[in-house]
């Protein structure tokens, strides 16, 4: 697969007819290099949840579907692996006895932090040689356009029009 997009149409910015075909290679070569290295052993959504549940601590199911912009039933699902792998663990609710929480158990804990240094190592090896400047410029812009994706997700008028 070449990393050129089709032509623009006069109606069209190619800019946008880029970078739409740009995304697009990049998320299908980031789940080929998930799959076939073991990089990202763990998908996508149990590395978010085990992210999450490592930097905030226990949390019920909606407040994880709340932060991760998906509902409670999608949550459910996708920890019930998490369960049975021992990676997440159910705790009582400090607040209401009753209720549980889920919390990062140490096996999960060690899973992420093995993950997470795959990543960073793979993504070290993808920037060799990008300058620092472009490094940095390339994060905030990527941290810039998920931010867009997650405003369009919460009501697409959210989204703002301009820097």
């Amino acid at each position: 697969m070449t990393t050129t997009s089709p032509r623009a149409t006069p109606r069209i910015d190619p800019v946008h007819t880029q970078l739409q075909y740009q995304v697009a290679v990049f998320a299908r070569r980031l789940e080929q290099v998930r799959t076939s290295d073991g990089v990202g052993a763990l998908d996508r959504a149990a590395y978010l949840l085990l992210d999450r549940l490592e930097r905030h601590g226990p949390a019920n199911i909606k407040t994880l579907a709340d932060c991760l912009g998906i509902d409670s039933s999608t949550v459910t699902r996708q920890v019930a692996p998490l369960v049975g792998a021992a990676l997440v663990g159910r705790v009582r609710d400090p607040a209401d006895r009753r209720a549980v929480r889920l919390a990062l158990t140490p096996l999960g804990a060690e899973r992420l932090a093995e993950v997470r240094s795959g990543r960073e190592e793979l993504i070290s090896r993808l920037l060799d040689g990008w300058p620092a400047e472009e490094q940095r410029a390339f994060c905030a812009l990527l941290a810039r356009f998920n931010g867009s994706l997650e405003s369009y997700a919460a009501g697409p008028e959210a989204v703002p029009a301009g820097p």
